[in-house]
């Protein structure tokens, strides 16, 4: 679809009539929606609620700043100050436009009070700390918008808008969304039938291959909660013992926060005897396998085809990624963790 993208062009009217003119020639050439003065002229307190609404619904904000501030709310500010603020405050994306001289514009088009002049000058300071780019001429100043506006869309991309013919109608988007749940369930039931190793799964790291996994333990002494024992270190495991480890814990399915807490109770009880006489005297005792271990762990495991995330539609508060094990992975946990019946002699 072809968006559009609206720019509200904020400045003083009457001294810059000729620069909006070159800026709304500029914005119309690419297919841009202008917003501006020429709306409401007359800016006054009646008509700031609809100036900040047109603000808030167009998708950038552009200001143009020569040698006036421009007439003042009751509170003393300026409308165009006020629109620039507003539109800062909310999150637009803006861009500014100074002259380069202000000393060559001429005086009718300057401020003539000290008051206006000091307004102008703070008023500058302030647009400075922002994105900023400097004209000359009404012709200069249209080129300089249109290559900068084509510069923040890229980098800022907007909502924009687009034509109501070419949206899909409601029944057509619901239906899509309808297609794509079915899509994902039925991915889901193939992964889950599959009872065999995928296809390339040979060519990785599997069964009684050794893997090394890295963790940290700390504990406190019962002597002194603030004098702790903490460390680092490896271990090697095979991936027969790691899957055997987390599997039975996703008969049904597992949390990234359970299958977590199972790895580390086996670096637990895989390390302890070496550790005892370091923790022997230490309470609240905790160890913590490394985040890209167990990273590795489940996209090893997924990739050998035994474990699948499950995708059914849980409440938007549970952010937690849940996984369950495949019917190839069931067959696996099954080999590894049944108790094979005792040979008797004759």
């Amino acid at each position: 679809m072809e968006k559009r993208y609206q720019v509200f062009v904020s400045s003083t009217y009457q001294d810059l009539q000729e620069e909006r003119q070159e800026v709304m020639k500029a914005l119309l050439e690419l297919d841009c929606i202008p917003s501006g003065m020429e709306l409401f002229p007359a800016a006054d307190e009646s008509q700031w609620s609809l100036i900040k609404k047109v603000i808030e619904d167009c998708d950038y904000y552009i200001l143009i700043l020569a040698g006036r501030y421009g007439s003042c709310s009751p509170e003393g500010i300026g409308y165009t100050e006020m629109e620039y603020k507003y539109a800062l405050s909310i999150g637009k994306p803006t861009i500014a436009f100074l002259h380069k001289d202000p000393g060559n514009i001429s005086a009718k088009k300057c401020e003539s009070t000290s008051e206006g002049k000091e307004r102008l000058a703070i008023f500058t300071s302030l647009v400075k700390q922002k994105l900023c780019k400097y004209w000359s001429s009404p012709f200069e100043l249209g080129s300089v918008v249109s290559r900068s506006l084509i510069q923040l869309i890229k980098a800022k991309p907007a909502i924009g808008w687009v034509r109501a013919d070419e949206l899909p109608n409601k029944d057509a988007a619901l239906e899509l969304l309808k297609l794509r749940k079915r899509v994902e369930e039925l991915e889901t039931e193939l992964t889950l039938a599959r009872r065999t190793a995928p296809q390339g799964s040979e060519d990785l790291s599997q069964g009684e291959e050794p893997h090394t996994l890295r963790f940290t333990y700390i504990g406190f002494k019962h002597s002194n909660y603030l004098n702790r024992v903490a460390g680092a270190d490896s271990f090697q495991s095979t991936w027969n013992d790691i899957f055997g480890a987390v599997a039975p814990l996703m008969i049904n399915e597992a949390s990234d926060t359970v299958l977590q807490a199972a790895l580390n109770n086996f670096a637990r009880s895989q390390n302890w005897n070496q550790l005892e006489k370091i923790l022997k005297d230490c309470t609240n005792i905790s160890f913590l396998l490394e985040k890209d271990d167990f990273q590795t762990i489940k996209i090893q495991l997924r990739a050998l085809g035994l474990i699948i995330q499950n995708v059914k539609t849980r409440s938007l508060k549970d952010i937690d990624t849940y996984w369950t094990l495949t019917p190839y992975g069931d067959d696996v946990m099954t080999r590894l963790r049944a108790i094979k019946r005792t040979q008797k002699n004759n």
